[in-house]
């Protein structure tokens, strides 16, 4: 139940497999059962990465979260629930977010050293039930899927996994999900609105990946579901895009827009999406995760382990020779122009320098 492999497919079908073990008596749900301490948890699968000022803060199974203020000693922090956790998120160096398994949302305001639950998956179906429940045009098709989707989604329980989450600052953001779950806050965290009828998703696909870039907010999805938030209309439409496989992330920056995922695919634009050309990674191997670091070069880490780097906004990448080879699912910038890994085995700080070209052994 973690991003390992071919990561948000594998957190679904995780998430289903388990799912009679709600109703089995004396199961205790893992929102009402805090983290447990212990001096392994860093080794333990790491599934997010994210930077708090110069703190790096990382999040796995079973509610783990830890942090370091240089990358070696871990202190794991005080987590009120044992769910999974699969994404990181911090708009300052005080305040972070993260999301995972049982539509947990939890919220820091120290640095990462201890959190709260701001949302879960039973308060989400109240919430979907509320807005889509009772609609004001019973005959619009739109409204009538909406309604099923929030009625199929409360009567399943607190089941369904957030897959990844993204702050603007620190009261606007969004954390977004499985079956094309997405929810909005303007006010941090206090109340939430779903989003589920402004997005372009009527396959309700799962929604792995959300990032600024081009001057907006992009998506990600199944089947190579791209979208891109219209500030008019505040409405994810849909973006053409020349590839039908999933995608699991992206990057960008004011002008490029770079998608990632099955089979070593990525796409570049670096016209808002408009047109789209095809980048030849040089692998094979699903891509997890990606970053841009400080002097601009783009990172793309896969499950396999490989790490790739391109100092040409995307157009070419590099193998960065590594130091020792494991499943990558976060990466973060670390200290003196190194970056943090995590995956199997917990995290590892990897220098960048003398990069291997692609295709080299």
């Amino acid at each position: 139940m973690f991003k390992q492999l071919l990561r948000p497919p594998l957190v679904i079908l995780a998430t289903l497999m388990v799912l009679p073990a709600f109703a089995q008596p004396g199961f205790v749900s893992p929102l009402d059962t805090p983290a447990l301490q212990s001096a392994k948890a860093i080794q333990a699968p790491i599934n997010a990465l994210a930077k708090a000022g110069g703190r790096l803060i990382a999040a796995g199974q079973r509610g783990h979260i830890l942090y370091s203020d240089n990358a070696t000693n871990w202190v794991q922090a005080q987590v009120p629930v044992s769910s999974d956790l699969t994404a990181l998120a911090f708009p300052s160096a005080s305040q972070g977010w993260a999301v995972g398994h049982e539509g947990v949302v939890l919220h820091s305001d120290d640095g990462g050293k201890t959190w709260s639950k701001r949302l879960d998956g039973q308060q989400i179906a109240e919430i979907l039930l509320k807005q889509y429940g009772h609609p004001a045009n019973p005959d619009d098709p739109e409204a009538q899927r909406l309604k099923q989707d929030a009625e199929l989604f409360a009567a399943q329980g607190a089941d369904k996994p957030l897959l990844d989450v993204w702050f603007a600052d620190e009261r606007t953001g969004f954390v977004t999900g499985a079956f094309n779950l997405i929810l909005r806050t303007g006010d941090g965290g206090q109340t939430w609105t779903a989003w589920q009828d402004r997005v372009d998703n009527p396959r309700s696909m799962h929604l792995y990946g959300l990032r600024p870039a081009a001057g907006t907010l992009f998506m990600v999805a199944e089947q190579g579901l791209v979208l891109k938030l219209d500030a008019a209309s505040q409405r994810f439409t849909k973006v053409e895009l020349p590839y039908e496989g999933t995608l699991f992330g992206l990057v960008g920056d004011d002008q490029l827009v770079l998608v990632y995922g099955l089979r070593g695919n990525a796409l570049r634009s670096l016209d808002g999406g408009a047109s789209w050309s095809t980048v030849d990674t040089g692998i094979q191997e699903g891509i997890t995760s990606g970053l841009i670091v400080d002097d601009g070069s783009i990172l793309l880490a896969s499950q396999t382990g490989q790490l790739l780097r391109s100092t040409d906004r995307g157009a070419t990448f590099s193998r960065v020779p590594l130091h020792r080879v494991a499943p990558n699912f976060a990466l973060a910038p670390a200290a003196d122009g190194a970056v943090a890994l995590a995956g199997l085995g917990g995290v590892r700080v990897q220098s960048l320098q003398q990069n291997k070209p692609v295709g080299e052994p």
